[in-house]
């Protein structure tokens, strides 16, 4: 399988990816601890069925020492006991946030003070921006039907 498009021989797609991948590069810089940020990027990926970033985050987070069982169960992670509550608070939000049409009213004031109970302002700050991220980069990669099964750890960091 081939790409629809290849971003990075475009001039006008690879300086926008430069600052798409800057913006990233800061998201995992930030205080949100890395196992949640791995954890969010592979459930919003699912989401929208973005199989490209599925095997990168699910192959990122490996290498960041997460377990098999927890990566196979972040599907059905409110039937799951792997996940910590602040993990759940975080994945409840990224899902709300990235069913906007679905949610009707996007995230509820609920799930929004049930991740205010587990990260601080800055965390918050993180996790929102990196919902938002995570939904723009499945969108490019989804359009152009970018073919997963290749990513190799560090590959985009």
């Amino acid at each position: 399988m081939d790409a629809r498009l290849n971003y990075f021989a475009s001039p006008t797609a690879a300086k926008a990816l430069k600052h798409l991948m800057s913006a990233g590069k800061t998201l995992k810089e930030s205080p949100l601890p890395t196992a949640t940020q791995e954890l969010v990027a592979l459930r919003v990926s699912q989401i929208n069925g973005c199989a490209v970033c599925i095997d990168m985050h699910t192959k990122e987070a490996a290498a960041a020492g997460e377990t098999p069982v927890r990566l196979n169960l972040v599907t059905a992670w409110r039937e799951a006991t792997v996940f910590t509550e602040a993990e759940r608070a975080a994945l409840e939000l990224a899902e709300q946030g990235t069913r906007v049409a679905d949610a009707a009213g996007g995230v509820s004031d609920d799930v929004w003070a049930r991740a205010a109970k587990h990260y601080d302002e800055e965390q918050l700050t993180a996790l929102v921006v990196l919902v938002c991220f995570m939904n723009t980069a499945n969108r490019l990669n989804i359009i152009a039907q970018q073919p997963a099964g290749d990513y190799e750890i560090g590959q985009f960091h």
